[in-house]
């Protein structure tokens, strides 16, 4: 059912440039960064068992530290940042809370469930990140997105059932 998915936000994102079948190179490098941050969970998963959640991603942005310095000082360099006080008080909460502190409760999650079964609470974001846009800025919804969106959560909780079944089963 994971391809399944796959499949269905493939198909999704070549069907919002109105050719099946076609996808653009923002689309592949965005299936890179997919990729990329899912073995980044699964090693931080295995690591938050033996360090710890906040050991884990204190240690990631550690050793982070340098390239990202580096990366911030060359956008400085090339478009100097600028926002009001309301716009840097959020940017510093999403920062500190919702990515920092959140990542605290994920890699904990990641670290004592099954990691394929809590993994697919990750699946759903993107779809939930939808429908609040669409009920909090009155984004529009389109028929494929409802369709897409419901083909992943009926992914992801086909996959979340399994796992749950298996787990029940001592599997």
């Amino acid at each position: 059912m994971t391809g399944v998915g796959a499949l269905a936000a493939m198909a999704f994102a070549s069907a919002q440039w109105g050719e099946i079948g076609q996808l653009r190179w923002a689309d592949l490098l965005l299936f890179g960064a997919v990729v990329s941050a899912a073995i980044g969970y699964a090693e931080g998963g295995l690591l938050a068992r033996e360090l710890g959640a906040w050991q884990t991603i204190s240690w990631a942005l550690v050793l982070c530290s340098p390239l990202m310095m580096l990366l911030t000082v060359l956008a400085a360099i090339q478009q100097p940042p600028s926002g009001t006080s309301a716009q840097w008080a959020a940017f510093g909460y999403l920062g500190v809370v919702s990515m920092f502190l959140g990542f605290f409760a994920w890699y904990h999650g990641l670290a004592i469930g099954p990691m394929a079964q809590v993994s697919q609470v990750q699946l759903v974001q993107p779809v939930l990140s939808i429908c609040w846009a669409a009920l909090l800025l009155a984004e529009q919804l389109t028929w494929t997105t409802v369709i897409g969106g419901l083909i992943v959560i009926l992914c992801a909780a086909s996959r979340f059932a399994r796992g749950s079944a298996r787990h029940e089963r001592g599997c």
